[in-house]
């Protein structure tokens, strides 16, 4: 199964965003196809906060249009939600320790988490952080 990053999810709804319109396809073609793929709760909620954010955009998006955008992705039948268990807090733990994270990367961790819990074999990301987590193969869809 894949699943989608935060960041390619901002890149396929924001308009303003530079890889725009190739996130929108790689996003189109997983929530398209029927085979499973994936989105951590936590990257909803990382979205919302992130392209509903005046300082980000010229443009931001308003709660109602990031709000619309979950829901259309939510209603790709295709799409699991990875929430949080028991067992991504002890693998966050670990993954934490063992990638020396600290800060803001946690969120980060918590995402590789999700996915390793969650059965995830592939994340799609642009975000060269998550190879603090060898344990979670990455690709970036988009090039480099």
């Amino acid at each position: 199964m894949i699943a989608a990053d935060t960041n390619l999810l901002v890149h396929a709804h924001q308009r303003e965003a530079s890889l725009h319109s190739r996130a929108r396809e790689a996003i189109r073609g997983l929530a398209e196809s029927p085979v499973p793929w994936a989105i951590g709760l936590h990257c909803f909620v990382e979205f919302y906060g992130v392209v509903t954010h005046p300082k980000l955009w010229k443009k931001p998006s308003t709660p109602e249009q990031a709000l619309d955008q979950i829901g259309a992705w939510r209603e790709s039948p295709s799409l699991r939600i990875l929430c949080d268990s028991p067992g991504v807090l002890d693998k966050l733990a670990e993954l934490a320790v063992s990638g020396s994270v600290r800060g803001a990367l946690i969120h980060d961790a918590r995402i590789a988490a999700s996915c390793l819990v969650g059965g995830v074999g592939e994340l799609w990301t642009v975000d060269r952080d998550f190879s603090r987590f060898p344990a979670i193969k990455t690709r970036n869809p988009l090039g480099s």
